[in-house]
């Protein structure tokens, strides 16, 4: 399987990215945003986590307007598979590919530990290789994760099963991280083709380093 991942000014997760890919077997490329062009045998697109053009504004709304973002559009409207991770969910909800917005942290602090994620749609192929209210343990490291969106749009996401994750406590019961309307810590768009979460799956990936939680929810994207 091709994996493209994008890289902007900033970004700082592309090569831990690269080697959780490589480790599931795929070959990866990394693109340049200044490049116009996904290649055209990609079957993953993924946007990695770290801080685009420094986050100057908001976090990701300078990389929206990247080279390779008209690319990515395309890609997603005819039914690619597109990830983003962190600053990458960031990026898709400025460019309008996933709904909502994303806010400081209501504690206004970084948080950057590992946290249980409770999975709440297991209908996808992101999260199809997991079970539905399965607890999950993955790494968050972010400034910017408090997820919004108003009363009407978390109806029509609660309806269409696009709410993938939330934050929870090792036992399931749903918490308050960062202040995400409902607790959400990731979802999908309705075609359910495009992906975002704050926490970090790349991270998760080999006991040795704390987790490998990661792995299945990687993996199901492979399918």
């Amino acid at each position: 399987m091709n994996v493209s991942v994008l890289q902007f000014p900033g970004t700082n997760c592309e090569y831990d990215t690269k080697y959780a890919f490589e480790k599931l077997g795929c070959e990866v490329t990394i693109i340049w945003h200044k490049d116009k062009e996904i290649p055209a045998n990609t079957d993953l697109l993924v946007i990695p986590g770290g801080f685009s053009y420094g986050d100057y504004l908001r976090s990701g709304a300078i990389a929206r307007f990247a080279n390779i973002m008209e690319s990515v559009q395309d890609y997603a409207a005819n039914g690619g598979k597109v990830l983003g991770i962190c600053n990458g969910f960031q990026i898709l909800l400025e460019a309008g590919l996933l709904p909502g917005a994303m806010k400081r942290n209501d504690s206004l602090h970084f948080i950057s530990k590992y946290n249980n994620l409770k999975v709440i749609n297991n209908d996808n192929t992101f999260l199809s290789l997991l079970k539905k209210d399965e607890v999950v343990n993955i790494p968050v490291a972010h400034h910017d994760g408090n997820y919004f969106i108003d009363e009407a749009g978390l109806k029509e996401l609660e309806a269409n099963n696009q709410i993938l994750l939330k934050y929870c406590d090792e036992n399931g019961e749903v918490m308050n991280l960062n202040g995400s309307v409902a607790n959400i810590a990731g979802i999908c768009n309705k075609d359910k083709n495009v992906f975002g979460l704050m926490p970090h799956p790349e991270r998760a990936m080999e006991e040795l380093l704390g987790c490998d939680d990661g792995v299945a929810m990687l993996k199901g994207l492979l399918k």
